[in-house]
């Protein structure tokens, strides 16, 4: 993450594992070169501006037409239709009390979030509930950089570092 690329390291998922359309987008991946609290503010607030980019394009590209599958095993039926059509109300219930079914197989998806890598583990038995998930938070990973980056810093300069890795509390915990 911009953990990472502040240190003058160029790795960002989007490019080296592109997932849900990069690929066809055109954006620069900013890093820094000491990798202290100043670069790590120059690497996010580039990465700010290389998101409008990547939102420009893809509400350029975004086709004409409706973008929520009309597959009724999977979505959400629209509201509208609740009231005139049963195969529409059964698929709601059917939906909303059971889920759907995943093939039995496990899976590890990251992606890249604005604090670093976020991974998903799905282990799925065949069943509409999965046998076990795991979800990898970027702020676990990043805490673990603090002691580095607090040698030999100012009180001062804790408060910062703390403030640069821009931790989720729920992520920490363990």
């Amino acid at each position: 993450g911009p953990l990472l690329r502040a240190t003058g390291h160029p790795w960002d998922l989007r490019k080296a594992m592109p997932y849900s359309s990069y690929e066809d987008f055109e954006f620069r991946i900013p890093v820094g070169t000491v990798g202290d609290n100043y670069d790590r503010y120059r690497v996010r607030m580039a990465e700010m501006r290389e998101s409008m980019r990547i939102v420009e394009q893809a509400l350029d590209g975004l086709p004409e037409g409706p973008w929520v599958t009309a597959n009724r095993k999977v979505a959400l039926p629209p509201r509208h239709e609740l009231a005139t059509s049963m195969e529409a109300l059964i698929h709601h219930f059917k939906l909303v009390t059971e889920g759907f079914r995943v093939p039995p197989g496990e899976v590890y998806m990251p992606i890249e979030s604005p604090r670093g890598e976020l991974g998903c583990y799905v282990l799925a038995d065949g069943s509409s509930k999965p046998a076990r998930v795991h979800m990898r938070d970027p702020s676990f990973v990043n805490l673990q950089s603090l002691e580095p980056m607090a040698k030999d810093a100012l009180l001062a300069d804790l408060i910062v570092c703390i403030a640069m890795l821009d931790p989720i509390l729920g992520g920490i915990d363990r």
